[in-house]
Parts: structure tokens; C-alpha cells; sequence
């Protein structure tokens, strides 16, 4: 991993904040990617891909995440797409796209949001009917990363009272898309609004059998998420981080540099410690899915929880620290600010994640710690 974070520093730090003042990745930039084969990094050899454990891809998208979210989120819904297809998509679908999504050709967009359902996906609008050998969709989805540039889209529509869900070529009549820009940070992920009128999807598209009030491609697809979002929100941190005790050594304040202030030292440890706990819990989170734990989705929530608000403290702290030099657009702790806000909020909002934990993995902590 030490050349995947040479690579990012020398890369793509250099150009974090142009990418993000641009609102865009540059295809060349993403051909960079495809080259090093990390859009495919987490899928099987068996279709081209990195074939990398969970511990070592979540890393990479932890030392992505230092230099720059945007690109992180490229590989997020990538990876979430492929491994989603790769668990529950026909064989016939998997021999036709996966390799050429492991190879980074097409790009994958992850279609389950809409203006009216976020955290609360059964409350989703989109619609499949079935018509002739396929079926119809028609409906709106929001706020759909990399919506703009994407090739295919794992799209989620009600039908016949259930969720089922669709690989959709971005191609496809009756399929449009409006770039959504001015969002508070990610800003380079390319956002998009796509509008399904009568859009015609052939059966062998369809995603995952039944007809469930949850769709499993979509909890597989949001487990995996939530993974890359805590190993990034990890980067975030340690970047801001090392941004802050760099500028604690050298700006000096009252006679002396801010690291022997009392209250900056404080400061300085909790981000510190922060830090070291939400790479922990990301470390763990990867070796029980590694393992195939029964609780490795319950792991992937708390460290995802967990980094998303430390990122969230430790980046508002960064700001602090360097004072009015951190409140300028451009500067990295002002990105990772704004970025790490957005971290509170995708692949499960907050809110949602404590719902969640209490719900459905206290208990299973409880039982752990008494056997």
C-alpha cells in the first residue's frame, strides 16, 4: 500500500483542489485509475479485478481518501455496483459487464435515492412494470454520484409491491440526466438527476430474484458503501490531522507555537485519538468481513458511524486551528470540512446509523462479551 499512497500524494493531492473547484474528475485522470486497476480493485480475478481482501481495498480507499473524497467516491460506487452484481446478477449479466467494469472501460452509478426517499427507501416512487419480454420504468432518481458520466446504472424501482432492481444502460431511450452542481462538498462527483420515462429494461437485466419490501442487492450494495465511506472518512481525518499538528509546531501565538498551548494540545489529542480509534474500528470491521463474520455488518455500521462523525470533529477542528488560513477556499482542511459533511449523510444518514446499531447490534455485542 505504500505505492498507493505514493501514487495519491504525488497524483492526485496536487490536484484535489482544482478537481474540486472544477466540479469534475477529468477522464484522463480517471484513465489513471482504470491503468492501476483500481476502479476493479475488490472484484474476482475470475472477471478481470484485483481480487484484494477487504482489510487491503479498504485501505486503498483510506489513502484515496487523504488526497481527495471525490476520487474516493468514484471507487465507492464502482466497487459497491460491481460487488453487488457480482453476488446477485445472472451469470449472463456478470460475463457482460464485469470485465469491462474490473477494467475500468465502463463506469457504474448507483441509482436507489429519489426526491421524496433517501434513509427511508420504502418510500420509493420509481416503477417497473413488466411489458413483453422486459419491463418499464418510470420514475426519478436524485443525487445519483457520477450520474453524469456513468455507463450503467443499478437502478431500484417498486414492483408489484415489492423492491426489484435493474442494470440500466445509461444509453438507453427514455433514460435522461441533469447535472445537479453546487453541492457543499464532494463537488467533483458529478451529480445527477436521472429520469426514467418508459424506459425499457429486458428481463435478463433485472438484479436479484423475489420480490422483498428490501431489496438484498440493495443492502449488499450499501454494506459495501459504508465500508469504503469509514476507511475514507479515516483518510480525512489523519489528513487534517497532520495538517494541524504541522501548523501547531510552526505558527507561533503569545510567544510560543500553539503546541504548547494548553487548550491547543487538548485539542490535538482528542483529534489524535479520534483518529486512531476510527482506523481501529475500520481495521476490525475489515478482518470480520475478510472472515465472513456473522457480525461484519454490524462492525462495518459502527466504524462507518463512528469515522463519519470523527472526520466530521476532527476536519471543524481543523479549521479552528489554523484560524482565518483555514477558511479559505482552497485550503485542504476547508475541503475536507465540507467534504466530511457529506460523510454524515451518504450510505445512511447519521441518525440512521444509531437507529440501526441499537436495533440490531447491541445485542449482538452483548451476547459476544458474555461468551
Amino acid at each position: 500500500m505504500r505505492e498507493a499512497r505514493a501514487f495519491t500524494e504525488a497524483e492526485l493531492l496536487p490536484h484535489a483542489d482544482r478537481f474540486d473547484a472544477e466540479g469534475a474528475l477529468p477522464r484522463a485522470f480517471i484513465a489513471q485509475l482504470s491503468d492501476r486497476g483500481w476502479l476493479g480493485a475488490a472484484l474476482s480475478t475470475r472477471w478481470g479485478g484485483g481480487g484484494l481482501d477487504a482489510p487491503t481495498w479498504g485501505r486503498l480507499h483510506g489513502d484515496v481518501g487523504r488526497a481527495c473524497g471525490s476520487t474516493r467516491s468514484l471507487l465507492t460506487v464502482q466497487t459497491l455496483v460491481g460487488l453487488a452484481l457480482e453476488r446477485w446478477a445472472p451469470e449472463p449479466l456478470k460475463a457482460r459487464y464485469l470485465p469491462a467494469l474490473a477494467r475500468g472501460e465502463l463506469l457504474a452509478a448507483f441509482a436507489l435515492s429519489e426526491p421524496s426517499a433517501g434513509s427511508d427507501v420504502q418510500g420509493l416512487e420509481a416503477r417497473a412494470r413488466p411489458h413483453g419480454d422486459g419491463y418499464v420504468l418510470d420514475g426519478v432518481k436524485r443525487w445519483i454520484s457520477f450520474g453524469q458520466i456513468a455507463h450503467l446504472f443499478l437502478v431500484f424501482a417498486r414492483l408489484e409491491g415489492g423492491m426489484a432492481a435493474f442494470l440500466v444502460e445509461g444509453s438507453s431511450p427514455g433514460l435522461t440526466r441533469e447535472p445537479i452542481t453546487g453541492l457543499l462538498g464532494v463537488r467533483a462527483t458529478q451529480l445527477a438527476e436521472l429520469r426514467l420515462n418508459g424506459c425499457f429494461v429486458p428481463a435478463s437485466h433485472r438484479v436479484g430474484g423475489g420480490d422483498l419490501p428490501f431489496s438484498p442487492v440493495a443492502a449488499t450494495a450499501l454494506d459495501v458503501g459504508r465500508y469504503s465511506v469509514a476507511w475514507g472518512c479515516v483518510g480525512q481525518a489523519e489528513a487534517c490531522l497532520a495538517a494541524s499538528m504541522a501548523h501547531a509546531r510552526t505558527r507561533r501565538q503569545f510567544g510560543k507555537p500553539l503546541l504548547e498551548h494548553e487548550l491547543v494540545a487538548r485539542k490535538l489529542t482528542d483529534m489524535l485519538t479520534d483518529t486512531r480509534a476510527a482506523r481501529l474500528l475500520c481495521q476490525e470491521a475489515g478482518a470480520k468481513r475478510k472472515a465472513r463474520a456473522p457480525d461484519s455488518e454490524s462492525a462495518t455500521m459502527m466504524a462507518k458511524y463512528f469515522a463519519s462523525t470523527a472526520a466530521s470533529r476532527i476536519s471543524a477542528d481543523a479549521v479552528q486551528l489554523h484560524g482565518a488560513s483555514g477558511c479559505i477556499q482552497g485550503s485542504r482542511v476547508e475541503r475536507h470540512f465540507r467534504d466530511a459533511r457529506i460523510m454524515e449523510i451518504i450510505e445512511g444518514s447519521t441518525q440512521m446509523q444509531q437507529v440501526m446499531i441499537a436495533r440490531h447490534c447491541a445485542l449482538d455485542d452483548l451476547e459476544g462479551d458474555e461468551s
